[in-house]
């Protein structure tokens, strides 16, 4: 393990950014060494993106890093003799390095779109976590950066990778299901109280400020911290954004639609009676011209609905499909149940974004960042929904709402000074 200061980094990446410019990169020439590929965020996916990085062909693990200096000791344990990767606290000290070709964020929420954008402002790849942005506006800017710059840039909704997934929008883009005018994105899983925390100091060497980053200045509590920041409308979105955003930009994906004209969303806390800020129960419809799509939440049901875990049910005038954590299964009338493909899939898709970023082919992606923004919006289009209690009617183009000053300006918010998003392009 080496660590780097951010004044060496800085002054290395000065000196490189002469002879290595963003335009370079972006030509697409293929890569003949391993790629270097760093890991930003070492929460439990952050972890798991370092063991499949490290284990995927043709990349090397060369930075970790984490504001939280426990976190991040324990991985740089696990990696000693193993890799040289550099660890540090400060991401800046990833981005600016030129020895690294792309990045993992894998940080909360609200940290995902401004690190994305500096990362390619710096030249690198970038794989981001699901949801990709903390609002809709954030999400845009990301979507531009990534054309402008030409790089790849992956979402993490690896069901896209997966065969089972793959397999069920193949068989309804051929007429498998006959018309589908419905679908449905179920998240029901049991999710414990958290109680209510303290404010308290935050934990020795932890950068608070810096996790804090864009996000108004709060006290410290655990509350707010590892995890527990995903029911917190400042860093997190809910668990819509957590897991349901796997089910919907699945249903989406096989429904063959983007943005819907109409939102209708309800929900709130039939359970908690916490430090919750976001729903443990919420039903959100998105009406197309032809087709309703319906997501359903509830996060205090420890059994499964309509005989299966997480997934999407398709409802078609020949039968139904549903693809969940263990593949995608179709039912067609008076047919027996029958197993199309397996279940999602992390290796492959990181293994499709290694291989296009040594391509040099980021139109070949499985999950581009132009369909995880998509996905995303309507995630932030059913929080906002939510919070205001009111349906949205959308523009033509599907990124404002219309008629609704108070629902539109929560596409976006206020970034603390000195936390302010980049400018790229």
């Amino acid at each position: 393990m080496k660590q780097i200061s951010r004044r060496s980094v800085l002054k290395t990446g000065a000196v490189a950014a002469a002879t290595w410019s963003i335009g370079t990169l972006a030509q697409g020439a293929p890569m003949a060494r391993p790629l270097r590929h760093a890991v930003i965020g070492m929460g439990g996916q952050g972890r798991t993106h370092v063991k499949t990085f490290a284990s995927t062909e043709n990349c090397t693990i060369a930075a970790v890093c984490d504001v939280d200096p426990e976190r991040l000791g324990t991985v740089a344990e696990a990696l000693k003799g193993k890799v040289d990767a550099t660890v540090t606290q400060d991401f800046f000290e990833i981005i600016h390095n030129p020895e690294i070709d792309s990045v993992s964020i894998a940080t909360p929420d609200h940290w995902h779109a401004p690190i994305a954008l500096h990362a390619l402002k710096a030249g690198k790849h970038v794989y981001v976590e699901k949801p990709c942005a903390h609002n809709m506006a954030e999400a845009y800017a990301l979507e531009e950066a990534a054309a402008s710059t030409g790089l790849c840039v992956q979402h993490g909704t690896q069901h896209r990778s997966g065969d089972g997934p793959i397999a069920a929008v193949k068989f309804m883009q051929e007429g498998g299901l006959g018309k589908v005018r419905m679908a449905k994105a179920i998240n029901h899983q049991y999710r414990g109280e958290i109680g209510r925390a303290e404010e308290t100091t935050p934990p020795p060497g932890v950068d608070y400020d810096r996790w804090l980053g864009p996000a108004p200045e709060r006290p410290f509590t655990k509350n707010r911290w590892h995890y527990q920041w995903h029911w917190h409308w400042d860093y997190g979105c809910g668990d819509i954004g957590n897991d349901g955003i796997h089910q919907i930009d699945m249903m989406r994906w096989g429904m063959g639609v983007g943005y819907p004209k109409r939102v209708v969303a309800t929900g709130g806390q039939l359970f908690y009676n916490d430090d919750h800020e976001t729903p443990d129960t919420q039903t959100v419809v998105y009406e197309y011209d032809d087709c309703h799509l319906m997501y359903e939440m509830r996060l205090w049901t420890r059994y499964k609905m309509e005989g299966h875990d997480n997934g999407v049910v398709y409802y078609g005038d020949k039968g139904k499909l549903e693809v969940g954590r263990t593949g995608a299964e179709v039912t067609l009338i008076g047919e027996e149940k029958r197993k199309l493909g397996g279940p999602n899939d992390l290796p492959s898709n990181v293994r499709n974004f290694v291989e296009c970023v040594r391509a040099g082919t980021p139109d070949k992606l499985n999950a581009p960042i132009h369909e995880g923004v998509i996905s995303t919006a309507l995630c932030h289009l059913g929080n906002i929904g939510t919070r205001v209690s009111r349906p949205l009617t959308l523009s033509a183009d599907g990124r404002a709402i219309e008629n609704d000053d108070e629902a539109q300006a929560m596409m976006s918010r206020t970034y603390r000074k000195g936390y302010e998003l980049p400018h790229v392009g």
